[in-house]
């Protein structure tokens, strides 16, 4: 259903002297990461699994919808479109045809917290890999023809994402509607207006202030060693000069006095609720509770809102929560739930709170903590088996400011959680006068628009 809809916007195509080197330390994957920190600042990850002859070469830069203005909302992705754009050295439409031509598969996709550019390709390319972001680093061509076109194709997939899906759009209402004053307000693809706003200065800025190596992180995983890779990493990136250091000062999110509650009337074939409520990041250790609280309240068939509400019930067709831990500044636990036509609105809501509230009052069985436990294991671990996915992992946690070893003391920390803990984190903080409540209400398609009547002359 919605998994994570606001985390990731994908793209449509697919030391001089000193260098730091810390200890290494083993991983999922049955390997060992490699830290390094060039000269510049920039630091690199370098995961050797030989299991078979392909990489992930990943550049996660720390900016995305969190680092824009008011006005400016969606800047960060729209100069994620413009990196593909070319540079002097490998002019627009080279990069993908190269990386392509030697047969690998390229992309991108900007979060709230972070833009992040791989390929995925033969171990023995990785240095083409290299070579190409190592140049769009600081080489990157912003023409302004180029700026224009790209524009309308981001305002195309905002229609499509948003403006034509009904379900997206209740989402970045739920999200303006939970944070007011936190750049999580708005979507990370941005609004219209400010799309129509943004200028080429805006883009060249925000590439200047943020597309550095003291910014970045390279994250390499697969049939590499590391050993060998590190003087051709050196060699293309050190001599890329450090940027500043970028620093944001971001305006408290006012406590929430009360519940929130909207509606949203569009073009819909049925009705759709979300419930949120603002919790913390992994910065807090009640972050692993509230990712088994999800786990029990929502993953699989066996979880309690789709035993409740789809099966026992029968008043939703699709319902669940989402909790995401890496992040940067704390977000949104949420709720969502597809209304059966024959059920009411109000019943699902209803039903959504009384999940809570037997939570709240009732501690999950041993049986069913380890159940979800497992869940949540069981999907990191096998997530870990992936070379792309691990690498993303790494990425992501070092651009939240996470740190990569956390993922490794990830399962220690789930394992901890107690069913006390689970009552303990629903009680504190899915409380409703700290609830943002939305619901889509269909409105009926518009008649299709008839021909003109046609004229017949006749004769006189």
């Amino acid at each position: 259903m919605i998994m994570r809809i606001i985390q990731y916007h994908w793209r449509v195509y697919f030391l001089a002297a000193l260098l730091v080197v810390f200890g290494s330390i083993s991983t999922s994957l049955g390997a060992e990461t490699s830290e390094y920190i060039l000269s510049n600042g920039m630091k690199v990850l370098l995961v050797e699994v030989p299991k078979a002859p392909v990489a992930t070469v990943q550049v996660w830069y720390k900016v995305g919808s969190r680092n824009e203005v008011m006005g400016r909302a969606g800047l960060s992705h729209m100069l994620e479109h413009m990196m593909f754009k070319g540079t002097a050295r490998y002019p627009k439409g080279s990069f993908s045809r190269i990386v392509r031509k030697n047969g690998g598969i390229d992309n991108a996709f900007t979060g709230q917290d972070f833009t992040a550019y791989f390929e995925n390709l033969a171990a023995d390319r990785v240095g083409l890999a290299l070579e190409l972001e190592a140049d769009r680093m600081q080489g990157l061509t912003l023409d302004h023809n180029e700026f224009q076109t790209e524009r309308d194709v981001v305002k195309e997939e905002r229609r499509l994402r948003s403006e034509d899906d009904p379900q997206g759009a209740l989402v970045e209402a739920l999200f303006a509607h939970a944070f007011l004053s936190h750049p999580y307000h708005w979507p990370v693809i941005g609004w219209f207006a400010d799309l129509d706003a943004m200028s080429l200065e805006d883009l060249q800025r925000h590439y200047d202030t943020f597309y550095s190596p003291n910014n970045a992180t390279l994250v390499v995983v697969g049939d590499i060693k590391a050993e060998s890779l590190l003087p051709t990493i050196k060699r293309l990136f050190e001599p890329i000069p450090k940027g500043p250091s970028p620093k944001q000062t971001l305006t408290p999110e006012p406590e929430q006095r009360g519940e929130r509650r909207f509606l949203l009337k569009r073009e819909a074939q049925v009705p759709f609720v979300m419930m949120g409520f603002r919790v913390p990041n992994y910065s807090n250790e009640d972050s692993y509770a509230l990712e088994i609280l999800e786990a029990i309240l929502s993953h699989g068939k066996s979880s309690r809102l789709y035993q409740s509400l789809v099966y026992d019930q029968k008043n939703s067709l699709a319902v669940g929560a989402e909790y995401s831990v890496l992040q940067t500044d704390p977000g949104l636990f949420y709720f969502y739930a597809l209304v059966n036509p024959s059920a009411k609105v109000e019943g699902v809501d209803e039903s959504l709170q009384r999940e809570i509230v037997r939570l709240q009052n009732e501690p999950p069985s041993e049986q069913e903590l380890q159940r979800a436990k497992n869940q949540v294991e069981a999907a990191r671990v096998f997530e870990q088996d992936s070379n792309f996915r691990y690498a993303m992992l790494m990425g992501q946690a070092e651009s939240v400011g996470a740190g990569w070893r956390r993922i490794d003391q990830f399962a220690e920390h789930i394992r901890a959680v107690t069913a006390k803990d689970i009552q303990r984190v629903a009680k504190q903080y899915l409380i409703p006068d700290k609830r943002t409540v939305g619901i889509l209400i269909p409105l009926p398609s518009p008649p299709p628009e008839l021909p003109p009547t046609a004229v017949h002359e006749g004769k006189s």
